[in-house]
């Protein structure tokens, strides 16, 4: 199932190949302050294909902290974070925000909170390469 999403204004804008039918998608509450303040919940699938437009390259904001060990792309213009990346060695890996999925009805969601205080940067990583999307391409516009 071909999944698409973006930002509100649409700079950001995706398309994840979900393995399956997505009957049923996971999502996680995250409980971070950024999470919390931006409306982040996100999702994954190993095994899925994510494939990022950025119209304008130029307006689109990398944003890090904590660890560093993963970067929200924000929409300069609108302000919505339609995914995070993270680069474990050479790789980048990312999840997405479902509160830009477009075509997928809400009642397919299973929402549950999640929490990663307190975990170590090694933990993080690894468990970032099970569980993330691990196959991304990141086409930009112009700046």
């Amino acid at each position: 199932m071909d999944i698409t999403g973006a930002c509100h204004c649409g700079n950001i804008s995706y398309t994840l190949e979900w393995q399956g039918d997505a009957a049923e998608i996971p999502a996680r509450g995250c409980g971070c302050s950024f999470c919390v303040k931006h409306g982040g919940v996100w999702t994954s699938q190993p095994g899925a294909t994510l494939r990022v437009r950025m119209s304008d390259a130029g307006a689109v904001s990398r944003y890090a902290f904590g660890t560093e060990t993963a970067e929200f792309l924000v929409c300069a213009r609108c302000g919505v974070a339609p995914l995070v990346t993270s680069q474990i060695e050479g790789r980048i890996y990312a999840v997405v925000n479902v509160n830009t999925f477009e075509n997928v009805e809400r009642a397919r969601l299973r929402a549950q909170p999640a929490s990663f205080e307190g975990e170590e940067v090694g933990a993080r990583l690894d468990r970032r390469r099970r569980n993330w999307i691990a196959n991304v391409v990141l086409a930009g516009g112009n700046s």
